[in-house]
Order: C-alpha cells, then structure tokens, then sequence
C-alpha cells in the first residue's frame, strides 16, 4: 500500500485524461463490456477488508491508547458467475468465537473476535439482493433490491496486480466512494453490495479510507458446486426493520450500562 500526503493509495501512477477523452473512454468500456460474453464463466476475489477504529478515549484512559487497536482486517470472499454472486467471510477466517473487552473510569469496550458470519447474495439479472445478518445472538435475512449507483468515470487509470484498472467514484447515504475496476475481469462485481462498473472492482475504498477492500488474489475458473446461494435461514426483516432492531439495541445497552457511572459508554460492534 502505497501513501501520499497521508492518504493511503492502492494502485500506482494514475493518469490523468481531459474531458472528451473521458468520455470516449467510458463509452468504450461500456461497449467493450457489454460485448463480452460472460455467461458459463465463473470465479472468485479474495479481499482484505479494513475497518479503521477510532475510538475516544476520557483523559483518565488515554495511557491505555495503545491497548486498543486501530483497525480491524477481515479476509472475505467473492464467488460469482454470469449471474449471482456470494459475498462473505473466507473460510479460512479465524473462527474461535472469543469476545474480548475491559472496564477502566467507567468505560466498558467490547469487542467481538470469531468469524463474521454475515453474508450478501445477489442475483445479477434480476437486481435482487439478500443480505444474512447476525447481530446480538439472533440471525436476519434483508431481502432489497440491489443498490444502485451514480458512478462517474474519472478517466484515471493504473496498474494494481498486474491488471489495468480505471477509477469511478461515487455517493452513497453521504458516504464518498471510490473504486478502481478491471475492464479485464467483465463482471459487474464488487465488495458486498458494490458492483454495476463495467469490470470487477479490485480496490474501494469509503469516506477516504475507514473502510477499505482490497482484492488479494484472483482465481478465474470453476467453483465449487453450490457455493453460490440465496441465504434461507433467519428472521425476514426490511432494512429499516433491522436498522430499528440495532438502534433499539443500543439504546438498551446505554441505558443498562450508562447509567452505572457518570461518563460511561458502552461501545457495540457487530
């Protein structure tokens, strides 16, 4: 990983073109994508996913800073093919289930160690999406249309592992949302619900870095049979049900550890 300024970058030398080149270029890859025959074709992306952490600390705990981490690294996995996708945790994730926390001035942190069991299916063709949700013990199924997004083409392109990729950027829910793509990999696929660029998405990156993918390897050919399915099991909720469901959540554990002692928080992460 590269830096600039303090910024982390994930590819190198970008290039930047003026505005009818832009424009020549996006129509191109469009053209270029939809002219490739993707059906049959299958594969799969690992990524790292990066969480920054920042965490504020009263001045009684500041001597404790370096106790606590900066950032969180999960290994996930993209599988797909002509038309669906499944997003989750690799299965080479750490699975031991621990939860870690401490209590110190009134402050009690928990954070939770296992494998992430959520997951994100996609069916492509159709726009369809279900997202599997564990939280606080009890397991959701979101089912929502698939997001769509306003992606701008930057006319920005690099080299990331060995492949050319172009920049797109984009909003979501005031979320500023950056992405280089590979032309090369024709599958409108991405992180979680991230896709819709004409090539698969190998680095995002929202709000300029607390949350980072970066793709790790890239297997093109078969998988394993059945790799690829809906989630059927838990509690159907819309998203602003299980939105609800979290907020109610924290405000229960506010209430029940907030008021113990003067200046405590409770901090829950799923």
């Amino acid at each position: 990983m590269k830096y600039s300024n303090g910024q982390p970058l994930a590819v190198q030398n970008p290039r930047p073109i003026n505005r009818s080149r832009r424009m020549l270029l996006a129509c191109i890859l469009l053209a270029s994508f939809a002219a490739l025959p993707v059906l049959g074709q299958e594969g799969t992306i690992s990524y790292d996913r990066v969480i920054k952490i920042d965490i504020e600390l009263p001045p009684e705990m500041e001597s404790m800073r370096d106790r606590i981490p900066t950032e969180n690294t999960t290994q996930m996995e993209l599988r797909f093919n002509g038309v669906e996708s499944t997003w989750k945790a690799s299965a080479e994730q750490d699975d031991d289930g621990r939860t870690r926390g401490f209590n110190r001035g009134g402050m009690r942190i928990m954070m939770s160690g296992g494998r992430d069991q959520n997951e994100t299916w996609i069916n492509h063709d159709e726009g369809l999406m279900t997202e599997r949700r564990d939280f606080m013990g009890r397991t959701f199924l979101i089912k929502a249309d698939q997001p769509t997004l306003a992606w701008k083409l930057t006319g920005e392109q690099s080299e990331f592992d060995g492949y050319v990729v172009h920049r797109a950027t984009a909003v979501r829910d005031s979320s500023s949302i950056e992405a280089w793509f590979a032309p090369e990999i024709p599958f409108s696929v991405g992180p979680g619900p991230f896709g819709g660029l004409p090539g698969a998405i190998l680095v995002l990156t929202i709000d300029e870095g607390k949350t980072t993918f970066t793709a790790t390897e890239v297997l093109m050919g078969e998988i394993e049979e059945g790799s690829i399915a809906e989630p059927v099991e838990g509690r159907e909720v819309t998203r602003e049900e299980f939105d609800q469901i979290v907020e109610e959540k924290r405000k229960e554990m506010e209430a029940q550890f907030g008021n113990r002692r003067n200046g405590s928080r409770f901090i829950i992460r799923n």
